[in-house]
């Protein structure tokens, strides 16, 4: 596993991050114990980096793995919504017990979307910088689906590490393409700031193009590391001999490809309904708690997720 160092933090991350964002609740809902021993088997092989976020309630999952692989060898990047000082304090505090540690190494504000966002959250900036000071968190940063999201963070020395979402077709950049998002990162790789990206495979939508998306996420420079979904042994395998330049078993392929994958729209969903007039399959209707899937008519395609301008609808 190759490993870099995240911009000025001199925190040295794996290439290879894992996005456990699947594991959680919002996802496969895995126990801590399953998600644990996820963590386990990534650490055996090298990957010393995961990310995870207070939204995803999946704490217990990393602390039951730190039990075996030590509570301080894995980097851990958690984010917050807050806003002032009280969400700050309240969300650092529960990030803090729920590891059972007295630091997180990167915490970020969760889902900037530009200069203005991230004037909006200001209070609760001064209370993490506060923290970090206090040797309480060791880097801070920002995660964000926008172009302005990084040029606002550009702006400010405070941030020194960005989480942005990045695939080779765009998907999910709410305010541009994937080249205007690369031109805004090498500016901030330039300002010494550390880099990782999120949904190489666009949310599960491009797992049907899965060599072309890892080449294109392995071909970034500006990238320090890629936080990539994981929910099984077999995905951790084939992700480790990606990022090792190896060639994973054609058995260890077929298995993940078996997976019996649904498409999953998220509880955040705002019934906006751009994603149901969008579906050539006439898959997708609004029903009363949201977005209903017709599973004997959607194919899978991930198209709708296009839409999706909150990025909420996944296969998995």
């Amino acid at each position: 596993m190759q490993y870099r160092k995240l911009g000025k933090t001199g925190l040295l991350v794996s290439r290879l991050c894992f996005g456990s964002l699947t594991m959680s609740p919002l996802q496969r809902n895995l126990t801590a114990k399953e998600g644990g021993l996820l963590l386990e088997r990534a650490y055996d092989k090298g990957v010393n980096f995961v990310d995870t976020a207070d939204l995803y309630d999946n704490y217990e999952h990393i602390k039951y793995g730190l039990k075996n692989i030590g509570k301080n060898n894995l980097i851990i990047s958690s984010k917050s919504y807050a806003y002032d000082r009280k969400t700050a304090e309240e969300t650092l505090t529960r990030a803090l017990k729920s590891i059972d540690r007295d630091y997180i190494d990167i915490f970020m504000l969760h889902e900037q979307e530009s200069i203005h966002t991230i004037r909006g959250h200001w209070e609760a900036i001064e209370f993490f910088i506060k923290m970090r000071e206090k040797g309480h968190i060791r880097a801070l940063g920002l995660s964000t689906h926008h172009v302005a999201g990084v040029v606002g963070a550009n702006e400010h020395e405070v941030f020194e590490v960005l989480h942005p979402i990045c695939n080779f077709m765009g998907l999910g950049i709410q305010d541009g393409t994937i080249e205007d998002m690369i031109e805004a990162l090498e500016f901030s790789k330039k300002a010494g700031k550390g880099i990782y990206g999120m949904k190489p495979l666009g949310g599960g939508n491009l797992i049907s193009s899965l060599e072309e998306a890892f080449a294109f996420a392995l071909d970034q420079d500006v990238m320090d590391s890629f936080a990539v979904g994981m929910q099984s042994f077999e995905e951790i395998e084939d992700n480790v001999n990606r990022f090792e330049g190896k060639i994973s078993s054609g058995n260890v392929l077929e298995k993940i490809k078996r997976q019996d994958r649904h498409l999953h729209i998220a509880d955040w969903c705002r019934r906006c309904g751009k994603c149901v007039d969008s579906c050539k399959q006439n898959a997708l209707s609004l029903g009363p708690e949201g977005v209903e899937v017709d599973e004997k008519l959607c194919v899978l395609c991930g198209y709708c997720s296009a839409y999706c301008p909150d990025f909420c609808i996944k296969i998995i």
